[in-house]
């Protein structure tokens, strides 16, 4: 004898679904709620980057003393070839050059290990990823943050070298914390982009660095970029773009919040619109972005 045809026979999966009332597993929410998911992990999410930041150099005999020596060590490589060989200085003062260059390599730092991180937030931590249910965006965020946390370290070394060239603190100091909140907000923005395009094409970590090297050298890490340009044939759009780009925005924000002999006459016009713009592009953007492929991570 055979068995008695089933109710279900005929049934599509979409119909049987809502026949039996399933969902899909990790559906997509709506925007609104989202953030509200997002808002109930942020002690998750603060704890998360304290934990990254404290194992960061936990094999290291000099452990987190690294997050400052590594950034110094290249602003040393970078001043004896650029300062001393190449003369990128262009006439500035040396108590103004090194704090520049010093600075440069600080504030470029945060904005590259943000976006190296971003790229692997994904793809590294597809245990996590596949182990718990949270908002996806917890991991690109909670990166960022780590790296704006490990540059708040760094700057207590930063705040030496400019009082040991001269330049001491002063209310324009202040301007420093503006420019780093919005600074933050861009490079989550930007991790949160590479977040998603990493976690589909993991080949995307090994190409980055090349990527994160030439924007290094076009925005200004180790010259001023007007001085640079002014003995050069090169049209005025040029070095306007130059300037604009947000890595050198910022990176112009806070040299000249913090050091005495950078004049405002190196800053781009309407300098603060910019940085204002690009953090709000980038971070608004960024987030919808990764949103719009919530569903997709951990799977395949």
């Amino acid at each position: 004898m055979s068995a008695p045809p089933s109710a279900d026979d005929g049934l599509s999966p979409s119909e049987l679904a809502t026949k039996y009332g399933l969902s899909v597993s990790g559906a997509r929410v709506g925007l609104g709620d989202y953030l509200r998911q997002m808002w109930g992990r942020r002690h998750f999410i603060l704890a998360f980057s304290q934990a990254k930041l404290t194992a960061q150099y936990s094999q290291a005999k000099l452990g987190q003393l690294w997050q400052v020596a590594t950034p110094l060590l290249n602003a040393l490589v970078y001043y004896l070839i650029f300062g001393l060989l190449l003369s990128t200085s262009r006439g500035m003062p040396h108590e103004v050059f090194i704090p520049f260059l010093v600075t440069g390599v600080f504030v470029f730092t945060f904005t590259q290990n943000s976006v190296l991180a971003g790229v692997r937030s994904i793809s590294g931590n597809l245990g996590l990823v596949r182990a718990l249910h949270f908002p996806r965006a917890s991991l690109p965020i909670s990166f960022s943050l780590q790296q704006l946390q490990q540059l708040l370290f760094s700057m207590i070394v930063l705040v030496v070298i400019m009082v040991g060239f001269g330049s001491y603190p002063g209310l324009s100091w202040l301007l420093v914390i503006p420019a780093l909140a919005l600074q933050f907000v861009f490079n989550t923005g930007l991790s949160l982009i590479v977040a998603r395009m990493g976690a589909k094409t993991p080949d995307l970590a090994q190409l980055m660095p090349f990527v994160l090297r030439t924007w290094m050298y076009a925005s200004g890490v180790m010259f001023s970029i007007p001085h640079m340009l002014a003995e050069k044939d090169v049209p005025g759009w040029v070095t306007d773009v130059l300037q604009w780009n947000p890595a050198a925005v910022y990176m112009d924000l806070i040299r000249y919040a913090l050091i005495d002999g950078y004049s405002a006459s190196n800053l781009p016009d309407h300098v603060w619109a910019f940085a204002l713009g690009w953090a709000v592009l980038a971070g608004s953007a960024g987030f919808v972005y990764f949103w719009k492929a919530e569903e997709q991570y951990g799977r395949g």
